[in-house]
């Protein structure tokens, strides 16, 4: 025999279930469209607990972390902050969250890059907008320019001292790379390259060559745009440092 339910309690039960078949419906019928965004945190809440209202909890989610993209970056204690956020809730943020991300990990590793560096940002962006700290990522591509793999190999303060090229040819030539793009964030937002940065860039380019491992680009992610080193010409020119100097050296070994 079934506990009888309080009428009020069950009437409570079937707005909310009735709310979120509508929601479901809707989603179906014509994807986000229309949707504000606290519904559609609301819906990734209750993936977690279908059984429970969320609607209150997703409206002061948007409150708290201003905007949907803020919602979907948050880190799950920060969430879980949230009075009526469980772990069982978060769970449907964090799940959307990483399925973005390796969806569109897959699409560019099933896509060549060739040279373009907004297509390599369209993947990038979603994965570093708002990292806290920086980190340098490498794609390594084939001689097709296929990517090969994606791979973190350097995070925190991001300087001379901290990036070792020697590591970056040593995974190069363990995925038998032909060529390199890279790539880093600036947590500050903005983009524009340091001297640092500049220098960084200039070493790997050297080093590349020296391996006969070509570097197509470096890509700084900073909020909503990006700054590509060989969009503004400096991989070419950094190639042709290193031109100028293979070629000094030789006239040098000639005269000896």
């Amino acid at each position: 025999m079934q506990p009888e339910i309080p009428a009020k309690a069950g009437t409570s039960r079937l707005i909310r279930e009735g709310h979120r078949r509508r929601l479901r419906e809707k989603f179906i019928k014509s994807g986000l469209k229309g949707f504000h965004d606290y519904e559609i945190i609301e819906l990734l809440l209750t993936l977690g607990t279908p059984q429970k209202d969320c609607k209150q909890q997703a409206k002061e989610a948007i409150k708290r972390f201003k905007t949907l993209r803020g919602v979907l970056e948050a880190p799950s204690e920060e969430l879980q902050g949230i009075d009526g956020i469980g772990p069982h809730n978060a769970f449907g943020i964090k799940l959307v969250q990483e399925v973005a991300r390796e969806f569109l990990k897959e699409r560019i590793l099933d896509k060549p890059l060739c040279r373009s560096s907004q297509q390599a940002f369209d993947y990038l962006y979603h994965s570093m907008r708002d990292l806290k700290k920086e980190v340098f990522k490498v794609i390594f591509l084939d001689a097709q320019n296929q990517v090969i793999e994606v791979e973190d190999l350097f995070e925190g303060t991001l300087t001379l001292s901290a990036i070792y090229p020697r590591e970056v040819i040593k995974s190069a030539i363990k995925h038998n790379a032909a060529s390199l793009i890279f790539a880093h964030n600036h947590p500050s937002g903005n983009p524009e390259p340091s001297r640092g940065d500049k220098e960084i860039t200039q070493d790997l380019v050297f080093a590349g060559s020296i391996m006969q491992i070509k570097v197509l680009d470096h890509i700084i992610i900073g909020n909503d745009r990006y700054f590509s080193f060989a969009d503004e010409g400096l991989i070419e020119e950094y190639e042709l440092d290193f031109s100028s100097f293979k070629s000094r050296k030789g006239e040098a070994g000639i005269k000896k």
